[in-house]
């Protein structure tokens, strides 16, 4: 077989090259402590690569919005205990205030006491997160959403009715923030269900009491056709009659008008609802019993205000007693509606707690694939760039003395 110059020449130029080039990528491989750094060197793993930094990325961004929703319901739960610890205190006031051994004075302390403590809840009210936002203005972006007239004393809502949410997994959202509207301002006045209230006309010492519904199915009954107004009117030694409100007497189920005589400290009962009262009324004294939820809504702000009013206007006890009565039934529905909220905020941030920690151990599982493709073997790198080395130094030398090699050599030797 006849080999000529050239092609040994080319062979062994093409040799060199191709060592030379596999060393240079396992110096690569070495330097960068990267398997795989362009999609030539693998476009499986090259593949695989970009959908697992995909993964991780991801990964990454919910456990930062995990992160942010947390902060932002640690500080809500924070500033919804110290509402709720405020208007315990604002209960405790009222209650104290039904005593009839307080004088003018000890009324009107309690008014400014009240005060304080309504500026305090508006301040609560207007807390913002880390990054400046309040926490109550739903999705707005107004800094205070509740703003308090300095000469009345009444609060209007500046943000809106939205709820702001955290993306903390794919198609999964956690709110991270309550709308104020819902939680200090669209409060069910009453008992929730009907509000029943003394004639401000009253003359006797008629006080109505705590009230609420005894039978559902008979409450619904009564309002299946339209909510409740009727007004219960007094007569002579407690009896008494209801009628609508267009002064037709309401009836039981049996078609009989509701009438009866009531003794201090007893109950009148019809339509599902019961009220309690004590005190004796006057004859046309009357009581007001509204089930319409709609019109039936106060703001826990304007029942502090309707308390401080009512401190410091004084007049009898019985109207004092009715007033606070009930503003105190009001104030129930906010600290009902706090309550609930902080239920809502725990079960929140359990389910990012849940996912922060699902998250962690995805990483870690996604990060040792990527490793598993991504990085080298450094032993077994640094063993191949030695003997790829080895082997580009023998072949050079080869080269090099094959090169020198020709037929006046042979001839002179």
């Amino acid at each position: 077989m006849r080999i000529s110059t050239s092609w040994m020449y080319q062979q062994s130029l093409s040799t060199m090259l191709n060592q030379q080039a596999e060393l240079s990528q396992t110096q690569n491989e070495v330097s960068t402590g990267n398997a795989i750094n362009v999609a030539s060197d693998n476009p499986v793993g090259a593949a695989q690569i970009v959908g697992l930094n995909h993964i991780l990325a991801e990964n990454t961004q919910y456990t930062t919005n995990i992160n942010s929703a947390n902060t932002r319901l640690s500080t809500e739960t924070s500033t919804l205990s110290s509402v709720s610890n405020l208007l315990n205190s604002v209960n405790d006031v009222a209650l104290s205030a039904m005593n009839s051994a307080m004088s003018p004075t000890d009324l009107s302390n309690m008014a400014t006491q009240l005060s304080q403590y309504r500026d305090q809840l508006v301040q609560l009210a207007n807390t913002s997160d880390a990054n400046g936002q309040a926490l109550f203005a739903g999705t707005s972006n107004t800094t205070s959403p509740f703003v308090m007239n300095s000469s009345s004393g009444a609060v209007t809502y500046a943000g809106n009715d939205e709820t702001s949410y955290a993306a903390v997994g794919s198609g999964l959202q956690v709110a991270n923030g309550d709308p104020g509207s819902s939680l200090f301002m669209n409060l069910a006045a009453g008992n929730g269900s009907f509000v029943s209230s003394a004639g401000s006309a009253n003359t006797g010492t008629l006080v109505v009491g705590a009230n609420s519904v005894a039978s559902t199915s008979a409450f619904q009954s009564a309002t299946a056709s339209g909510p409740i107004n009727d007004t219960i009117t007094f007569g002579a030694n407690g009896t008494y009659a209801v009628t609508d409100a267009a002064g037709n007497p309401v009836t039981d189920s049996s078609g009989n008008p509701i009438t009866g005589t009531y003794t201090d400290g007893g109950s009148i009962s019809f339509d599902g609802m019961s009220i309690t009262m004590s005190g004796t009324p006057a004859a046309g004294d009357t009581v007001n019993v509204q089930s319409d939820s709609a019109a039936n809504t106060q703001d826990v702000f304007t029942t502090l205000n309707n308390m401080i009013n009512a401190l410091q206007n004084g007049g009898s006890s019985a109207q004092l007693s009715n007033t606070l009565n009930r503003q105190l039934e009001s104030l129930n529905q906010a600290m009902s509606s706090v309550s609930t909220t902080q239920v809502a905020v725990g079960s929140r941030m359990d389910t990012l707690q849940q996912q922060q920690t699902d998250y962690s151990d995805l990483g870690l599982t996604y990060q040792s694939a990527l490793s598993d493709v991504q990085n080298v073997d450094m032993a077994t790198a640094i063993s191949n760039l030695s003997l790829q080395s080895t082997a580009l130094q023998a072949s050079q030398q080869v080269f090099a003395k094959v090169q020198g090699t020709s037929l006046f050599n042979y001839l002179q030797g």
